[in-house]
């Protein structure tokens, strides 16, 4: 039988308070239809937990929790507050235990429990960044971006673009506490954005928005001490591009063999092979999306289906991906989602 898929896409909400929107996926003739709203202010990042049992967003108040029943819709489950200002980026760790929230604006990391019914618990740790960047215009203060754990659900790394570092924090799973034993250092003003580990564990990669790098490192847990080793910096770029560009999203294939990144300003599509043995990426190809400001991506499972959601431009735009050929090539006109954020596709029988 097909495979099929449902989308979330969050949103922010500036003439109504529907933050997520829920699309049923054609993908045969790249078309996604709307199914429903769900109320919800300025859903800035939501994510699904690795039990694919919830979802977890970002609002305006802190942060929400949302069964996912069994039409595949939304039903919330309550709403928590992270005590700071609006988050950017939710995770929870691989048990589903805890949530950890990074907030941008105030430079600080929450950290939440999780219950069985995958409702959100009370706050376990606070913790804010220290330091100065070297851009008094948007390095001036720590800005925590993404935080997310390492494969073996020992440490959490949390990029800051504001002072180009990845924080690197033992977590206590017994009461829920950070505490500082490391930092990966960037190269200056190039703002850290994302970081993610491969399925394995071996190699993460952090993608740095104002320089439009990805940096791979090995990583490996010794005795209880967290130890990365800088692999290469690649370009999300080709040679010829736009003069002011970000680089935006990054997410692996479900199969972990590429990545593929977004950048704004170049309004562009990266994918990059990983090679397993060793942690290298290859570039494939940099393309047009057909859209400003792609903030996010979501890539089909078969690795031949693509959609870019376009913040700016207010508009998803679908692809059909060849890998042997190295092109994506639109399929169907654009499709209108004003001031779109993240998109999450869940795939079902």
């Amino acid at each position: 039988m097909a495979k099929k898929y449902i989308a979330y896409v969050s949103t922010y909400t500036r003439s109504n308070d529907k933050g997520i929107r829920i699309y049923d996926v054609d993908i045969n003739n790249g078309r996604l239809v709307e199914r429903e709203e769900v109320a919800i202010k300025n859903s800035s990042y939501l994510t699904i937990s690795h039990n694919q049992k919830y979802i977890y967003s970002i609002t305006d108040f802190g942060v929400e929790a949302f069964r996912i029943t069994e039409d595949l819709g939304l039903q919330m489950i309550n709403m928590a507050s992270i005590n700071g200002m609006r988050g950017c980026y939710i995770s929870t760790d691989y048990t589903d235990r805890y949530m950890f929230v990074a907030g941008y604006h105030d430079g600080k990391i929450t950290v939440l429990s999780l219950n069985e019914d995958g409702s959100i618990g009370t706050i376990t740790d606070e913790v804010f960044h220290q330091g100065m960047g070297s851009i008094s215009e948007r390095t001036s203060r720590p800005h925590v971006r993404c935080v997310k754990m390492t494969r073996d659900n020992k440490y959490l790394c949390a990029t800051d673009s504001g002072i180009d570092h990845v924080k690197i924090y033992k977590f206590d799973q017994n009461t829920g506490t950070l505490k500082l034993i490391d930092a990966l250092r960037s190269e200056q003003e190039s703002g850290p954005k994302y970081i993610k580990f491969t399925k394995d564990g071996k190699f993460a990669y952090v993608i740095h928005e104002m320089n439009n790098s990805i940096v791979a490192y090995s990583y490996k847990d010794n005795s209880g001490k967290p130890e990365f080793e800088k692999i290469q910096k690649i370009s999300t770029l080709n040679d010829y591009h736009s003069a002011d560009s970000a680089a935006c999203a990054m997410k692996f294939s479900k199969d972990g063999k590429f990545i593929f990144c977004s950048n704004a300003g170049d309004n562009s599509v990266g994918v990059f092979e990983i090679n397993h043995d060793n942690g290298e990426l290859k570039k494939r190809f940099v393309l047009p999306i057909s859209g400003d400001y792609p903030k996010d991506i979501a890539v089909f499972p078969d690795n031949k289906h693509l959609i870019s959601l376009n913040h700016q431009s207010g508009t998803m735009t679908f692809f059909n991906v060849d890998l042997e050929k190295n092109i994506i090539v639109m399929n169907g006109p654009e499709m209108k989602v004003k001031e779109g954020n993240t998109i999450t596709l869940l795939e079902f029988e």
